[in-house]
């Protein structure tokens, strides 16, 4: 869903994204590891409901967090430059008040950075299967099939979703202040620039750059454990960062409506942002395929700069829950060659492959509709999920 317009609406997952990290090796190498690989990755990367991760920030050090995004992580030698150029925003949106943000947000937020989470956040080790735009592979780092890469999809942890609950209430408040008529009391929202929403935009920025800096926290502990395992830098690997991409976000956005240059509040709720030869990435399951494409000028026209973010659920996880046997789950992950990591089988259960829509098609509508196009696909080796 896109939103466009001067209201300002609450989502409850604030900023999750997706760090694609390409590497130079083949993914004939890292199934001579994958067993190992995907045991050090699960012991070193926190995951679960709450997980709480190695760093203990102070009061002051999660607000530098809050404001600074991945700046924060390149001075604690997280990340490197290079990363933060891979980033949408620079990994930082200006803007971003830790004063907006309340004490119960960061209480949750201070012992979770460099966490996964759970629910459909994930970590992966993929096959690159097909690239179909040779030329934009190339420039991305992206030479050929069997090449291995890393997909890292999470958000801003507790801290997101506190924010996003502390302002939901605010904002059903306000739906009935400013007399705003909405169909779905989850649509609550504030005209752009009252005061409850421009709290919430410097309180959404807060947490948008948390989760900036959490997967960029994770991103040095993957280059790690490749280190550890194969023996070598991660430059050696060519671990770089290819692209860093967010959803679930709200931004101020300039477009032409109409013939006039328009400034919009979009709101990309299960979408992503797709700019013109700008890198969009869709995930899958983890049974199933993920895409790399490329943003395109269509879609600023279409869609407001933007594109489907993943493969998107076709049942609820209660439903999948019931439905499927977690231990099931891995059983068949295994007979396709996919090694998985959970704290529990439930987890597996929820997030089953068949829970969610087919990606291919997802992709074929957006790829189809010249809103991003394809420029590899990619499928599963080695998966962690929260």
């Amino acid at each position: 869903m896109v939103l466009g317009g001067n209201n300002v609406p609450v989502d409850q997952d604030i900023n999750c994204g997706i760090n694609l990290i390409r590497t130079n090796l083949s993914t004939e190498e890292v199934r001579k590891r994958q067993k190992e690989l995907v045991s050090e990755l699960f012991n070193k990367i926190p995951v679960g409901v709450g997980g709480k991760g190695k760093l203990k920030l102070s009061g002051e050090q999660l607000d530098e967090v809050l404001v600074k995004g991945v700046d924060w992580a390149i001075d604690n030698g997280y990340v490197t430059k290079d990363d933060k150029a891979a980033t949408e925003e620079g990994g930082r949106m200006e803007g971003a008040d830790p004063s907006k943000v309340s004490d119960l947000a960061k209480k949750r937020g201070a012992p979770q950075l460099g966490t996964l989470g759970a629910g459909n956040h994930f970590l992966e080790i993929q096959n690159v299967t097909d690239v179909i735009d040779n030329d934009t592979a190339g420039k991305w780092g992206i030479k050929e099939p069997g090449q291995s890469m890393i997909m890292l999809h999470c958000g801003s942890r507790g801290l997101g979703h506190q924010v996003a609950s502390d302002y939901l209430k605010i904002q059903e408040q306000a739906v009935k202040k400013h007399n705003i008529w909405i169909p779905d009391k989850q649509l609550a929202c504030a005209p752009a620039q009252s005061q409850e929403g421009q709290d919430f935009f410097s309180a959404m920025k807060a947490a948008v750059n948390y989760s900036f800096t959490n997967r960029a926290v994770m991103t040095k502990w993957i280059r790690e454990v490749f280190e550890k395992v194969f023996g070598r830098t991660w430059e050696d690997m060519d671990m770089k960062t290819v692209y860093a991409i967010a959803h679930n976000i709200v931004k101020l956005e300039e477009f032409d409506i109409d013939g006039k240059k328009r400034k919009l509040y979009v709101h990309r709720k299960g979408a992503t942002r797709s700019y013109p030869d700008k890198p969009v990435i869709i995930a899958g399951t983890m049974g199933t395929s993920s895409y790399l494409l490329r943003g395109t000028e269509t879609a600023l026209s279409k869609t407001f700069g933007s594109s489907a973010h993943g493969a998107g659920r076709a049942m609820s996880r209660h439903a999948a829950i019931k439905k499927f046997w977690g231990d099931k789950v891995k059983q068949e992950l295994a007979g396709k060659g996919i090694e998985s990591k959970s704290p529990h089988p439930k987890s597996l259960a929820e997030e089953a492959p068949l829970a969610y829509k087919d990606v291919e098609a997802v992709v074929d509508s957006v790829h189809g509709a010249d809103v991003s196009k394809k420029v590899c696909r990619m499928e599963p080796v080695g998966v962690i999920k929260g």
